[in-house]
This record gives C-alpha cells, sequence and structure tokens, in this order.
C-alpha cells in the first residue's frame, strides 16, 4: 500500500485532496497539519495518520517525511487581495523556507514524487489563453514577491528533479474555488470572498472592490484533484511543469453577477473604487495536461457555482 504524504491537509485544496485519497484503499494517508486541526470525522479514518509539524523546520520536515512514497505540497502561507496588496512579503519568506526544506529532504532521502502546487501569477496580461512558455519574466508589480518567489520553487524542483532520485510535478493552477474554501472576507480570494459577501448582504447589496473589470480563470476543485491524481499516477519522467486552468477568462462583475443570480437573492451591485484593483486580465491554456495525463476540467462555472453555494449553505 503507496504512502502519500499531503502537506496543508487542513486548507482548501489540501482538505479537497484528503477527502479524495482518503476514499481510494490503495493508500495510507499521512496528513500534516500547522495550526488548523483536522475535522475530527476525518483525523479518526483508518488509513490516516495526522501529525502536526511546522514546516519551516529542518526537523519538522525530516520527521513527516520518513517512510513516505509520494507528497503532495499543498502548504503555504496564504492570503487574499487585501494582503496581496497592503503585506505583499506574507507570501514571501516563509514559503521559500518550507519547499526549500521539502524539496531538499526528498532528495536525500528518495522520496519517489513530489507534487508542487505553484500558480499563476508570473505570467503576462493576453487577451488569448496564455501557454506554460508565455511566462517571459517579466511579473506584474502587485505579483513581484509572490510571483517570483512561485518560479524560484519550480525552478528547484527542477534542479532537483536532475539529480535523478526523485520525480516533481509543477502544477500552474489559475483561481480555485469550490467546497472547503475560506468563504472569510480579510483571507478568501474573489470567490469565496463574493459568496459570503452574497450569503450574508443584510442590507440588499453586495460591494465589490474597485471597478469589477479584472478577469481571471476560475477552475472547480475537484478538477484540480483529478489533475492530481492522474500526475501521481502517470508521470514517469523527472520533471513536468503545467497550467491548470479552465481556459475562459470571467470578470469579477460577471462572476459576482452569476452568484447573485444562482443565490436566488435579490442584491444590487456596488462598487467601491476606493478599494484595490488588480486590473489584470488572464486564462491558461491547458493543452499540456491534457496531452500529458488525459486531463481537461468537467464542472462548467454555472454547476460550480451551485455546487459551491449548496455545500456553503450546509456547511457555514
Amino acid at each position: 500500500m503507496k504512502r502519500v504524504l499531503l502537506c496543508g491537509a487542513s486548507g482548501f485544496i489540501g482538505k479537497n485532496i484528503l477527502e479524495r485519497l482518503l476514499a481510494r484503499e490503495d493508500l495510507r494517508v499521512r496528513a500534516v497539519v500547522h495550526k488548523t486541526p483536522l475535522h475530527p470525522a476525518s483525523a479518526k479514518h483508518p488509513r490516516l495518520e495526522a501529525v502536526t509539524a511546522d514546516l519551516t523546520r529542518a526537523e519538522d520536515v525530516d520527521r513527516v517525511l520518513e517512510g513516505v512514497d509520494q507528497v503532495v505540497q499543498a502548504a503555504a502561507t496564504t492570503s487574499g487581495a487585501k494582503d496581496i496588496v497592503s503585506r505583499p512579503y506574507h507570501h514571501v519568506t516563509d514559503n521559500a523556507v518550507m519547499n526549500s526544506l521539502l524539496l531538499r529532504a526528498c532528495h536525500e532521502k528518495g522520496t519517489k514524487h513530489l507534487l508542487f502546487f505553484s500558480c499563476t501569477v508570473m505570467y503576462p496580461e493576453r487577451a488569448e489563453p496564455v501557454k506554460e512558455s508565455d511566462f517571459d519574466g517579466r511579473i506584474t508589480d502587485r505579483y513581484f514577491g509572490v510571483g517570483w518567489t512561485k518560479v524560484y520553487i519550480e525552478k528547484m524542483c527542477e534542479f532537483y528533479a536532475r539529480l535523478g532520485k526523485t520525480r516533481f510535478t509543477v502544477l500552474r493552477h489559475s483561481n480555485i474555488y469550490g467546497p472547503h474554501d475560506k468563504y472569510d472576507l480579510e483571507r478568501s480570494h474573489v470567490f469565496g470572498a463574493t459568496v459570503a459577501k452574497v450569503m450574508t448582504a443584510k442590507d440588499g447589496k453586495v460591494v465589490v472592490w474597485g471597478e469589477g473589470t479584472e478577469a481571471r480563470d476560475m477552475l472547480y476543485v475537484s478538477d484540480l484533484v483529478d489533475l492530481v491524481e492522474a500526475a501521481l499516477e502517470r508521470q514517469t519522467t523527472p520533471f513536468e511543469l503545467m497550467n491548470a486552468g479552465s481556459g475562459d477568462a470571467v470578470s469579477v462583475a460577471d462572476l459576482v453577477k452569476r452568484i447573485i443570480a444562482r443565490s436566488g437573492r435579490a442584491l444590487r451591485i456596488e462598487y467601491d473604487k476606493t478599494k484595490p484593483t488588480i486590473p489584470f486580465r488572464l486564462a491558461v491554456e491547458r493543452s499540456r495536461a491534457q496531452a500529458l495525463f488525459g486531463w481537461s476540467p468537467k464542472v462548467p462555472l454555472d454547476e460550480g457555482i451551485d455546487r459551491s453555494l449548496a455545500w456553503y449553505k450546509e456547511n457555514l
């Protein structure tokens, strides 16, 4: 039975991956948490070992990696648009440290495979979907710190892959949404924040930061988990880097309108132009993931919104 280490198991993406992995009878899962514990129901699963660790400490990294075959690295210091604008350093140091330690330890221990979640913040704005090769070294000022941190970790994955002991997969994913998202106005990204605003609005309106003209590629979280499974099962090469997205960009204004419409609530939209706007349009080209692993998204945006709202109503 293969043993998978899931870092960041109590986070948004981590919770969704954990549910999928525990549904498989051919895996044992070691789930790493830091400040947020696992849900009690998950923690009692017979094929789950929950461990608490600080992945910025080398001794903790060595301890959690002992005896595992594959690593899914979903642990990160994350936050929403507010911190990207006011505290851009928040995403840099801890993420660089924990991933540097993890990659080195995987190499030294001979771990078979590590999958790392990058993102699309290093890409230039384009009218058409961007390919992996479209990164040209120019990162918008808003994303300078987090973007170059992601690129550094990607290159570290490639570096260790060349040394031959461990396979590495890098997924540059677009905006992920769905069950277990933060749905928190302070810490969430656009989808979770919008759902929270719509579902808690008490004065008949939803306030949108900025002008709502920025456009994002939205990918439902189960589609991302499908790609994770495919990469872990099928990759035989030392290193692969690929986009994970829907291939379409939806504006924030359109996204808010869709969420309001599908919530069934009668709300009007107001735009607060005193708040930060990150003016950017981006969709990602996904043919590489399809060619390598036969992957393509299955959940269209409106269906994903319906599923997310149903989960929100049931759980929050």
